[in-house]
C-alpha cells in the first residue's frame, strides 16, 4: 500500500496557504501593532474577539503564563479526533501529571537507541530507491515520508501500516478544514491502537506503547484512553511538524551553497544549522490559547474570554532578537528560537525532531555527492501561512 502523495500535498497545501512571504507584513505588524485585537473567525467558525501577539517577548509571555492564557483552546477544536486527553489542550494540574507520566518514554537512553538503531535505517531505505538515479523529487520521495516512517517505527507499528498510519495524520491534523474525515481518522486510529495497547501490556517490547502502557509515578498510570489521546497526538505531530521542517532545512542549504559546504566539511555546525533553519522556517507560525480573565499585554488590554494567537513565526523574526531575521545563516551566533514554545508546554518531542534532522541531512549529504538543485525543477519554494514549507525540492546528485 502506498501513499497517494499528490493528493496529500494538495489538501494540506490548501490548509497551509500560498503565501511565499509573509515576514514583510509579519514586520510591519511588530512595529505597528504588536498584539492586534480583532473579530475575526475562530477554529469553529463562529465570530471571536482574537488579540495575535507578533513580538518574540509577548509571545514567550503568553506561552510561559498558563494561568492567564490556557491551551484549553486546543483541546476544544483537536479532542474530537485526538480523546479527551489532549496533552498540548491541558493546562495544571493535569498537564504536568500527563506530561510526567508519556515523558518517560522519550528518555535520552531510548533517543540514543532510535537515533542508532531506527532512524538511519529507515533513511537509508527511503534514499536506496533513488541513490542510483542522479536525480529525486526530495519532498516526494523522502521528506514527506521519513518521519511518519520513523513515529511509526518507535510505536512498533507494522510496516505494513505505514501508510496508513500516514493518512491518518494528514487527516487528523488538517481536522479543522475538513471534519468529517478528521475525525473518522481519529476513531479509526483509536480503534486500531486498541489491540497494539493490549498486546504490549501482555507482552511489553522496546516501543513507545510498551513504555506508556508500563509508566508510572507514585503509583500513578495513564489508563488505556489517555494512551489512545497521546498516541493520537503523537503520530500527526511527529509527522506533519517534522516533514515540514526537513523541507524547509534542506530547501535553506540548496539555496544557500556555500553554507551547505560549510555543513559538509564541518559537521560539528549541524546543532545549531538545525536551530537556525527551524528559526528561518518555522514549519508551524501559529498556536491558540484563550484568556482566563482580563489582563493586558503590550498596553492592550485582552478580556476574558478572548482568543489569544502567539504567532510564532513573527516572534522567530524579532529584529530585536536577531540581526537580519529573513537570512538563513548557519554561522549566526546562537540564540534561543522559540519554534518549540517555552514554558509548561514546550514541545516534548523536540529531540526526536531534532534527532530526526540531523540523521536525515547528514545521510543526504554522505551518500549524495555534488547535492543541487535540479534547475529544471518546477520553481521549489516555501510557502504557507500556518505550516509553512516546500512542496517541491528537485535535486540532482552525481
Amino acid at each position: 500500500m502506498t501513499i497517494d502523495f499528490d493528493s496529500m500535498a494538495q489538501f494540506t497545501d490548501t490548509v497551509a496557504g500560498d503565501n511565499r512571504d509573509p515576514y514583510p507584513e509579519l514586520a510591519v505588524k511588530r512595529r505597528e501593532t504588536p498584539v492586534e485585537l480583532k473579530v475575526q473567525l475562530g477554529y469553529d467558525l463562529s465570530e471571536r474577539l482574537t488579540a495575535t501577539v507578533y513580538q518574540y517577548d509577548d509571545v514567550a509571555t503568553v506561552l510561559r503564563d498558563n494561568e492567564t492564557y490556557s491551551s484549553g483552546a486546543i483541546r476544544d477544536l483537536m479532542a474530537v479526533v485526538m480523546g479527551p486527553y489532549v496533552l498540548v489542550g491541558m493546562d495544571e494540574p493535569e498537564h504536568k501529571r500527563h506530561r510526567h507520566l508519556v515523558s518517560q518514554a522519550f528518555r535520552a537512553k531510548t533517543l540514543a537507541h532510535w537515533e542508532e538503531d531506527l532512524m538511519g535505517d529507515v533513511i537509508d531505505e527511503l534514499i536506496d530507491n533513488f541513490a542510483a538515479r542522479g536525480t529525486a523529487e526530495l519532498v516526494r520521495e523522502f521528506t514527506f515520508r521519513f518521519p511518519v516512517q520513523v513515529i511509526a517505527e518507535v510505536l512498533g507499528v507494522p510496516r505494513t501500516d505505514h501508510a496508513q498510519f500516514h493518512e491518518y495524520a494528514v487527516q487528523i491534523i488538517n481536522v479543522a478544514a475538513d471534519p468529517e474525515n478528521g475525525i473518522k481518522a481519529g476513531a479509526a486510529m483509536r480503534e486500531y491502537l486498541v489491540d497494539h495497547v493490549e498486546a504490549r501490556r501482555k507482552q511489553p517490547g522496546s516501543d513507545v506503547i510498551s513504555d506508556l502502557v508500563a509508566s508510572e509515578i507514585d503509583g500513578e498510570r495513564l489508563d488505556d484512553e489517555e494512551i489512545y489521546s497521546f498516541l493520537r497526538l503523537l503520530l500527526p505531530a511527529g509527522a506533519e511538524t517534522t516533514y515540514r521542517a526537513a523541507g524547509n532545512f534542506i530547501f535553506g542549504l540548496l539555496t544557500h551553497t556555500d553554507q551547505l559546504e560549510m555543513l559538509r566539511a564541518d559537521r560539528s555546525l549541524m546543532p545549531q544549522a538545525i536551530e537556525e533553519a527551524i528559526r528561518w522556517e518555522t514549519p508551524l507560525l501559529i498556536t491558540n490559547r484563550r484568556c482566563l480573565r482580563d489582563t493586558e499585554l503590550h498596553g492592550v488590554e485582552i478580556p476574558e474570554g478572548a482568543d489569544v494567537i502567539p504567532h510564532v513565526g513573527s516572534a522567530n523574526h524579532d529584529e530585536t532578537r536577531w540581526d537580519n531575521p529573513e537570512q538563513f545563516d548557519i554561522t549566526r551566533e546562537p540564540q534561543p528560537q522559540i519554534a518549540f514554545g517555552l514554558g509548561p508546554h514546550m514541545c516534548l518531542g523536540m529531540h526526536l525532531a531534532r534527532l530526526e534532522l540531523k540523521v536525515a541531512v547528514n545521510r543526504l549529504i554522505d551518500r549524495l555527492p555534488n547535492l543541487r538543485l535540479d534547475p529544471a525543477g518546477n520553481d521549489p519554494h516555501i510557502h504557507g501561512e500556518r505550516f509553512r514549507s516546500p512542496t517541491s525540492l528537485p535535486i540532482l546528485f552525481g
